[in-house]
């Protein structure tokens, strides 16, 4: 584990945002509009684009003479997911040499000091995570730690800040993530063979067996996109689709082979975890969709994960500097 922080003042030139977008353009332009009101700006603003089919190029394009710094717009040949546009997001931003990256989804708007209150944190930790309001202006709980054992989110983590304005996490977001070079460079890009799902708090494990990772009480996003969701209180319970029912669960395989890697896999409190997370998508299409429509995918999901768990050229995603 590293001490947090080499106490160095935060330059917000040597910060890059990275977005992903899959044709949402109208999304995209929120966000970048909340971009060219921010005070103080990033270095660089980088857009993976998912081989969208809309306006999205002409629509980037038009921003780059106004967006207040440095554009750099890449677009896939294919759509690679989440996970596979944040893997190359990331790429383009520790090439272009940034100490800090902060990736986000197009359906997102930055506060205008949004940058300046992640900074205010980049001093003491190298993997932090900040709070966003939800569409609806209330404030957005985030599950940010996990049963480790049982590779699954801890619902009950209590959602209070103390004092000090942090709590230590061990897992991820890519809506808001922020992290710094040296900890990407440990640990790698994220790994795109996840698709959708489960790759963020993967990632955002990984960082934490690094470095002290920490969710500070700092609101600087906002979602545009509403989602129909079972409201809980605090906690709420977002619709899915046919295609996060398969890939909940295939990537459970995925997590299986970094926990078996780090030598943390427990195969029976893992497979408890694989258990509560399909009685959990069930209980999402009965309450939250109204259908039992849905569950040959999550079926499916669990079998194709078999495949990846027997595959014995399977590696985790390599370190991009040599240790020690």
């Amino acid at each position: 584990m590293q001490p947090p922080a080499d106490g160095q003042p935060f330059d917000p030139a040597t910060a890059t945002i990275a977005i992903v977008t899959y044709n949402r353009s109208a999304l995209l332009t929120r966000l970048l509009d909340s971009i060219t009101a921010m005070d103080p700006k990033p270095g660089h603003v980088v857009i993976v684009d998912n081989a969208s089919s809309d306006n999205t190029t002409e629509l980037v394009e038009s921003y780059r003479d106004r967006l207040g710094t440095e554009l750099v717009y890449r677009r896939l040949d294919t759509n690679t997911g989440g996970s596979g546009g944040f893997s190359e997001g990331m790429r383009v931003a520790y090439e272009l040499g940034s100490t800090w990256i902060w990736v986000m989804d197009d359906d997102v708007e930055v506060m205008p000091d949004g940058l300046a209150r992640m900074g205010a944190w980049a001093p003491r930790f190298k993997s932090i995570q900040g709070r966003r309001y939800d569409f609806d202006g209330s404030e957005f709980y985030w599950q940010y730690r996990i049963a480790e054992r049982m590779g699954i989110p801890i619902p009950f983590a209590p959602s209070g800040f103390d004092a000090s304005g942090y709590k230590e996490m061990n897992s991820g977001c890519f809506e808001g993530m922020f992290i710094h070079r040296d900890i990407v460079g440990q640990i790698g890009l994220p790994d795109p063979r996840f698709f959708i799902y489960w790759d963020d708090q993967t990632y955002g494990w990984l960082a934490s067996r690094v470095t002290t990772s920490v969710i500070v009480n700092e609101f600087v996003l906002r979602r545009t996109r509403e989602i129909k969701q079972w409201d809980m209180g605090i906690r709420h319970m977002n619709a899915s689709s046919d295609a996060y029912r398969y890939y909940i669960m295939r990537n459970r395989a995925i997590i299986k082979r970094y926990y078996r890697a780090a030598g943390v896999y427990n195969p029976v409190l893992f497979g408890l975890g694989t258990t509560l997370t399909f009685g959990k998508e069930l209980i999402r299409l009965l309450l939250v969709e109204r259908t039992v429509r849905g569950t040959s995918n999550l079926f499916r999901g669990l079998s194709d994960g078999r495949k990846i768990a027997k595959d014995a050229s399977w590696q985790p995603m390599p370190p991009l500097v040599a240790g020690d």
